[in-house]
């Protein structure tokens, strides 16, 4: 089965497109990946409302642990050694460094792999 790893930006817009990503990848055979640093920035961002939802759908999702202090750079390099892996990010810099699949929102609503 495939799987999707989301990043921060990507999880926060879902929310404020009110994109049910946890209906909609599953949808695409796609199982969710969630590294517990993403789960960190929400809360460092006080993102109360996206901690919830994560909280509530806890099953529908694996957490992982990346290595690396930032992020972004932890993001990358898990892509770099899981060339199968797709990444959910919205971020520009993330997504010119990575070679692998991409996830993004495609006209505000819809969910598309690049």
């Amino acid at each position: 089965m495939k799987q999707v790893l989301l990043d921060t930006n990507f999880i926060i817009t879902c929310v404020n497109q009110k994109i049910d990503f946890f209906q909609e990848i599953p949808l695409m055979g796609i199982k969710i990946i969630i590294p517990e640093e993403v789960i960190s920035e929400l809360k460092n961002l006080k993102k109360t409302f996206e901690l919830k939802l994560l909280e509530n759908e806890g099953e529908k999702f694996k957490k992982i642990s990346l290595d690396g202090k930032n992020v972004d750079n932890a993001i990358i390099n898990f892509a770099r050694k899981n060339p199968d892996i797709i990444i959910a990010t919205l971020d520009q810099e993330v997504r010119k460094k990575i070679k692998s699949k991409k996830m993004g929102i495609r006209n505000r609503k819809k969910l598309e792999i690049v």
